[in-house]
């Protein structure tokens, strides 16, 4: 068999595991939402949905704008997280992908109308959707011609030391992060978009996630039942996202890359049988907070701040816990912070019955290196590593936003 007929057969068996994948997310009812046909306008911001919608109903979220949504949006119930390998022949086929992909994700983030009575039922709306582009360090060789304007800290995401990779769950041209209130507008969202692409990108991998809802209140919780990402930066401050989230033109990076930001994709598996043996205590000192409340273990609140200056030996927050580590809140980590957007995922079980239970890590920043790199050598061999592995995921940058209705996806990265 020929070169061209391998590639060929395995574009097709890839395309073929892409839609079968699709047709699979756990929970999801009905994958229509009626014809691409008429589309109502749009909100003016990408912090809220439009007016008169709410959280877990329909609402829209704007497609224009300086950045991307999916990044400072209020956390959708669930996502999908795709990686891709680009097959276009070259840089005008690649351009006219980024096109594609542009013009779809305009329709069905403005939504459709259905056009007859059999699908008057079907939401009218794109249930909170926002589609979310980034590329990866692999798409600047030298297919394409873009080796010049590779994104300054855009690199394959490295393994670092507690890691257990998977090479066929990392990396990739491009990440497609998908997010909507319901699990069928993000199963939707894959089928369009492979239906109108199809033949120029091949997935790589793929992850799908939920988010939990808060118990009582607060922050939502994670399979080994502790509350997850109670630290973020405040996405309502733009000069906080300037400082770091966003890319900008002063930082040394190319031009074009203003107003995007680095996302680190990890799947993390937990060892879940092995962590319930654990008493809640010795859990608590792992992780420096109550599991119940989420407070630090020197406050009585989840919003409180541990205050390590009272605690040099770690007598209260040990040392080697976990958010001592991540954030140990020193002037020389006061930039490190990352703004977190995970997802817990469920993958059943293994052969041998264990539960393959874990999270989606996703975090955007302005400075991979300093932000999540430094943050990820902190965490080394930190006692919480006995009971997770990350098996996969990637380094990707999220290009800045399409600006309006003349602009594109990558039209800054691709224009000659």
């Amino acid at each position: 068999m020929g070169r061209d007929q391998v590639d060929a057969r395995r574009q097709d068996d890839g395309r073929r595991r892409f839609l079968r994948r699709a047709a699979t997310v756990a929970g999801a009812a009905a994958t229509g939402f009626g014809s691409l046909e008429a589309y109502a306008a749009q909100p003016a911001a990408h912090g809220a949905p439009a007016a008169g919608s709410c959280r877990g109903t329909v609402g829209r979220y704007p497609f224009h704008g300086a950045h991307q949504a999916g990044i400072t949006t209020e956390q959708q119930a669930f996502a999908g997280f795709i990686s891709f390998d680009v097959l276009a022949e070259d840089r005008k086929e690649l351009t006219e992908l980024f096109k594609t992909l542009t013009e779809q994700a305009r329709i069905l983030i403005r939504g459709v109308k259905p056009k007859d009575v059999e699908v008057a039922a079907e939401p009218q709306t794109q249930d909170g959707l926002t589609i979310t582009l980034g590329v990866g360090a692999s798409l600047f060789d030298d297919r394409f011609g873009l080796a010049g304007r590779r994104p300054r800290l855009l690199t394959p995401m490295p393994e670092f030391p507690d890691d257990r990779l998977d090479p066929t769950t990392c990396h990739g041209d491009l990440s497609l992060q998908i997010c909507a209130e319901h699990p069928d507008a993000v199963v939707h969202v894959i089928r369009e978009l492979a239906r109108r692409t199809d033949g120029k990108m091949r997935p790589r991998w793929r992850a799908d996630g939920f988010h939990n809802p808060a118990r009582p209140s607060g922050a939502s919780r994670t399979f080994v039942g502790f509350k997850d990402g109670i630290v973020n930066p405040d996405t309502a401050s733009s000069k906080e996202m300037d400082r770091l989230v966003w890319v900008k033109p002063s930082s040394g990076e190319p031009a074009w890359t203003a107003g995007g930001s680095y996302q680190v994709l990890r799947l993390i598996r937990f060892r879940v049988e092995s962590w319930d043996r654990v008493p809640t205590a010795a859990q608590e000192k792992i992780f420096g907070r109550r599991k119940a409340s989420g407070a630090p273990l020197d406050g009585r609140r989840e919003k409180d701040l541990p205050d390590y200056s009272k605690d040099p030996h770690g007598r209260k927050t040990p040392l080697d816990s976990h958010i001592r580590l991540a954030n140990p809140r020193t002037a020389e980590t006061a930039d490190s912070l990352l703004l977190r957007r995970s997802y817990n995922y469920d993958g059943g079980f293994d052969t041998d019955g264990s539960l393959d239970l874990g999270l989606v890590f996703c975090c955007y920043q302005q400075d991979v290196v300093r932000q999540f790199a430094t943050m990820q050598k902190r965490l080394a061999g930190e006692p919480l590593a006995r009971f997770v592995s990350p098996t996969g995921g990637g380094y990707f940058f999220v290009l800045p936003g399409v600006r309006d209705a003349s602009d594109w996806f990558g039209s800054g990265l691709l224009k000659t």
